[in-house]
């Protein structure tokens, strides 16, 4: 099977190409990378940002999944499949409170907008922000970036406890390696998007 992922990011090229080599290694994946749009949708995305997106899921071999999530809702409506979107629905099945880590303020609104409409109660939903660490990203310090996430995460579960704990964005994803022994799940979006966009 075909699919094309939509990037913001090139450090996900590797990221989706070794989960792919782990769970389809048959999957043939295209990778479009555009660093330069998650900048510009940071400051809202225009009708100009929103064109480009669309011609961009149109020309696409197979099914599109759109890994940005600042960039989700948009890329959605011109038939993306958004990134988060399993993750969530999951976290909604297992129901209680929901701690929702975000590292970027643009994803914020779209995080929540989609945990409600896949039916979670919002008077359940706890965020925490560690948007601070969101530089190390930028700089490519990934390791540190996942493994400062891990840290504030546990000691947040240590204080406050959670049924679930979402990150919400793909470049987090690195940090649940570092929360194995948390007594709860932790859900990345990665594996949960690839899945459902290879079994479509």
């Amino acid at each position: 099977m075909s699919l094309t992922l939509l990037h913001t990011a090139q450090v996900h090229v590797d990221a989706f190409n070794a989960l792919r080599d782990r769970i389809a290694p048959d999957a043939d994946l295209t990778h479009l990378v555009h660093e330069d749009w998650l900048a510009e949708a940071r400051g809202g995305i225009t009708a100009e940002l929103e064109a480009r997106l669309s011609a961009a899921i149109a020309g696409a071999a197979g099914p599109v999944v759109c890994t940005c999530t600042t960039l989700g809702p948009v890329a959605a409506r011109h038939g993306a499949i958004r990134i988060d979107q399993p993750m969530m629905r999951r976290s909604v099945e297992i129901g209680g409170t929901t701690v929702m880590v975000i590292a970027l303020e643009s994803t914020l609104t779209p995080s929540r907008d989609l945990f409600i409409s896949e039916g979670g109660d919002p008077d359940r939903l706890r965020l925490l922000d560690l948007t601070a660490l969101w530089p190390l990203f930028e700089n490519g310090r990934i390791r540190d970036f996942h493994a400062q996430l891990a840290g504030a995460v546990t000691a947040d579960h240590t204080g406050l406890g959670g049924d679930a704990i979402v990150l919400a964005q793909a470049s987090m994803a690195g940090a649940a390696e570092h929360l194995t022994d948390l007594p709860v799940p932790v859900l990345t979006s990665p594996e949960l998007a690839l899945r459902a966009a290879l079994g479509r």
